[in-house]
Formats: C-alpha cells, structure tokens, sequence
C-alpha cells in the first residue's frame, strides 16, 4: 500500500502547500501526493499486468476463433491445452 502525503493545492493557480494551507488568500482543497519512487513501482506492476492480460486474451481469442475440422476435435483440443498450458508457464515465470 502506498503512503500518502496530505497536502493542499491552490484552486486557482496549483500552488501545493503541506503540511496545512497558507494564509488564507488561495481557495485550497486537500489532496493526497505519492512518493515518486511508490508511484514508478506501480506503473512498472500495472505495464506487467497489462501484457499478462495480453497473453491471456491472446490464448482465449485462439480458443474462441478455432473451428477443428470433423474429426479432428481431441487434436485441436490438445494443441490449445498446449498453447494455453505454455501461456500460463510463461506468465508464472514473469510474475515469480
């Protein structure tokens, strides 16, 4: 979880203050700031998460878009159990 810093920004011009507001000439509203170290941490686990997402949806278009052909269905099957299969090793060892 990400520690927050409460601070007050300037409606008006964006001035930031912390720890309380200024005099009183600005028209504050509170906000809260993230460190920028926490902030790139989460960028770089969201970028992850999306291309896991990715591989997932490619997998399951894959699944959702084959037709085998008669008689071939086990066939189709298994090489999809495969794809998938390798689909979730990869994503395994990327978030291990």
């Amino acid at each position: 979880m990400a520690d927050y810093i409460q601070a007050w920004q300037c409606i008006g011009c964006g001035r930031i203050e912390a720890p309380q507001t200024c005099i009183g000439v600005c028209r504050d509203r509170k906000i809260l700031l993230v460190g920028k170290d926490e902030h790139e941490r989460l960028l770089a686990e969201l970028a992850q998460a999306r291309e896991r997402v990715r591989t997932a949806i490619g997998v399951l278009g894959r699944i959702v878009h084959s037709t085998p052909r008669a008689g071939q269905w086990e066939r189709s099957y298994r090489a999809l159990k495969a794809e998938a299969r390798a689909a979730l090793a990869e994503l395994a060892s990327a978030s291990g």
